[in-house]
Parts: C-alpha cells; structure tokens; sequence
C-alpha cells in the first residue's frame, strides 16, 4: 500500500513538474519566435517595413504571451474540396484548397477555422506539408490589425492539430501596401478576442 502511495505521488511529482516545464518551454519557444521576427523586420534584406519606418524600427509589439491560446484542437480531413481563388488586397487571386477544418474551445466559447493549402506552394518539396490559417476575430481593427492574421501549420500525423495564436503574426500589407496578401475568408472571422500574437503597427 505504501509502495502504491509512494508510486502515484512520485507519478504527480513527475506530471507537475512536466508541466511547469511545459510552461516554461512554451515561453522560451515563442520568445524565440518573437525575437526571429524583429531580426527579420530589423533586417533590410528581409523587412517588409517602408524606409522611413525601417530607420526607426526596434521591435514588434506583441499581446503577452499566454498559454490559454495554445489549443489542440480536433482536426477534420476534407478531402474533396474543390481549389478555390482566394481574395486578396490587390487584383492577385492565388489558388487554395480546404484542406481540413479545426474545432476548439478557447475561452469557454466554441470555435471552427477553416485551415487551407496553398496549390501552388505544394508543388515545392519544403511546402507540401504547410498548412495556412489566415483569420480575424473580436480585436481585429482594435488591438490587432483590421485585415486579420496569419498562422502557419504543418499536416498533422492524427485527428488532432495543434494551434498557437501566440505565432499569429500580420500579413505584410499591415506594414506596406505594396504587398499582395490573403484576406481571411468569411468563414475563419472569430467572435472571440484572440489577444495572442502579433499586435497592430503604429
């Protein structure tokens, strides 16, 4: 009996401490991501940002980082979609295709995005397994930017796919209107407010 005791609060010890580390993990991975994003806008090479805001760029501004908005959502396969041009801010019209949907709970309420594939990207080795979110919800116009974000994912091996609005970041038009970028359909507008990610510029 004691042994069993023993047991189980060793297990509990190894789960709570799994988690605190979990926590911590999860804090250092997105810190990571945030900090690769300002080296990229830092960066003439590789910034999206008009000169005249390049010269004084320090950083990003991001909601703080919350794990509440890291979900593992159930996954959908929908294989029989039909590729459709999606919209964007200039006359551009790439091809999609619904790959799947997810479905989740994040703060009490119920939520569905639809998750696509760029048809083209697929065609290149090092994309054919990417997968694309572009969204907007209730801070959207608010604290974040008015057209929606973005979140990159990968084909999941199961039924379930996991979700980290800590990554939304902006499309570039948030940032130059040169660029050409997707506007998150009707169907992926959230109700709820999503205060992860990347915040709105200026």
């Amino acid at each position: 009996m004691r042994k069993t005791i023993f047991l189980i609060v060793t297990l509990l010890s190894v789960i709570f401490f799994s988690c605190q580390k979990s926590d911590n993990e999860h804090f250092i991975e997105i810190k990571a991501w945030q900090d690769t994003l300002n080296m990229e806008f830092s960066d003439s090479a590789t910034s999206p940002l008009l000169p005249e805001d390049l010269a004084v760029f320090e950083e990003l501004e991001f909601y703080s980082i919350d794990k509440d908005f890291l979900v593992e959502a159930e996954f959908i396969r929908t294989p029989t979609e039909t590729p459709f041009f999606m919209q964007t801010t200039t006359d551009r019209q790439p091809v999609y295709v619904k790959y799947g949907m997810a479905k989740f709970t994040i703060r009490g309420e119920e939520c569905e995005l639809n998750i696509y594939q760029n048809v083209e990207l697929t065609k290149k080795a090092e994309f054919a397994d990417y997968l694309f979110i572009p969204f907007m919800d209730a801070t959207s116009g608010v604290t974040s930017y008015y057209g929606g974000r973005y979140i990159d994912l990968k084909i999941p091996e199961s039924d379930k796919i996991v979700i980290d609005f800590n990554k939304a970041y902006n499309p570039y038009c948030a940032y130059n209107d040169r660029y050409s970028c997707p506007i998150p359909p009707t169907e992926n507008r959230l109700t709820v407010d999503i205060n992860a990610g990347v915040k709105s510029f200026h």
